[in-house]
């Protein structure tokens, strides 16, 4: 089976940004389009991504998150046309999941706009309902809402899907995945279908945090321990995100084996690096769910053509 993972699309349109909507955290991050990254993240690379996947044929896609930049609903609509008319995969092919600019305000979280709009893949395989869910509306008020964790059962893989996006002030990027997601991940990783596979675990915020403390309360991961001590029961798997915009590989020792962390880069992102230069990953898993390849593809701008490069390992 092969796996291929994009991340970080940053699909930008400020069609409907009128200047209320921009009165909020918004202003931040227009302002950091404006003058910054809109010159270095181009939809045309994403587009070309998607194309390579299709002429491929991998078997299913993933996507973790930061598919927009604002979180408005003409950007969720240029990502779908994408899915639908460049990737060109039936929605039960694609497992989708977002980052922190899908909920970058309280008003997009609270409506569950993410999940409106890509509800056909993120409809689960197994039901992991979970008691005490919050009544705002399923947008849980310690992190995720009621589509997450979902679980798609795949040939020799079990695809769980979290959400870590959560509002979070100006400049602020951090994530969380909240009690309640907690429980039911760890309801989905005990069930029979998920133990038989191998878990492949789609999360936007990496699962290593910074070493430095301040950082981590800036862009990390708020309850990455907790999700620890219920990974380490796992003997092999696939933790893969996105967030860092750039390719790396990690392992996260469990009790019986590890797991690999994989991060892909931004598919929009201009740059000079190998590291950090547009493009998406392939995963091999044979028959039995054994990790047998992890690759990545890098953008080669001019030629709207791409090469493999290695995953750099930490």
């Amino acid at each position: 089976m092969r796996i291929a993972h994009l991340s970080d699309l940053h699909l930008l349109s400020l069609e409907g940004a009128i200047p209320f909507r921009l009165l909020n955290k918004r202003l931040t991050g227009y302002l950091n389009l404006r003058f910054r990254r809109r010159a270095i993240h181009k939809p045309h690379a994403v587009h070309a991504a998607a194309r390579e996947i299709r002429r491929l044929g991998v078997d299913h896609v993933v996507i973790t998150g930061d598919v927009s930049n604002l979180a408005l609903e003409r950007e969720f609509v240029l990502v779908r046309d994408l899915l639908q008319n460049d990737l060109g995969l039936p929605p039960d092919r694609v497992s989708i999941v977002p980052g922190n600019h899908d909920a970058y305000t309280k008003g997009a979280h609270r409506s569950q706009r993410f999940s409106q709009y890509f509800a056909p893949y993120l409809r689960s395989d197994l039901a992991l309902e979970a008691p005490g869910k919050s009544d705002d509306g399923g947008a849980g008020r310690d992190g995720g809402s009621s589509a997450f964790p979902f679980v798609h059962l795949r040939g020799p893989v079990a695809i769980i899907g979290l959400s870590t996006a959560w509002p979070r002030p100006p400049l602020v990027a951090s994530g969380r995945l909240g009690s309640v997601q907690l429980r039911a991940l760890e309801r989905a990783l005990a069930h029979p279908e998920v133990r038989r596979r191998t878990p492949v675990v789609l999360q936007h915020h990496p699962f290593h945090n910074p070493a430095s403390r301040a950082k981590t309360l800036l862009e990390g991961l708020g309850d990455a321990a907790d999700e620890e001590r219920l990974l380490r029961q796992v003997r092999r798997g696939l933790l893969l995100h996105g967030h860092l915009h750039r390719r790396i590989h990690r392992k996260l020792h469990t009790e019986r084996g590890h797991i690999d962390a994989v991060g892909a880069t931004s598919a929009s992102l201009l740059h000079d690096s190998d590291e950090r230069m547009a493009g998406f990953n392939v995963y091999e898993i044979d028959d039995a769910g054994a990790i047998e390849g992890i690759t990545s593809h890098r953008y080669v701008p001019g030629q709207d053509a791409f090469r493999e490069v290695p995953v750099p390992e930490r």
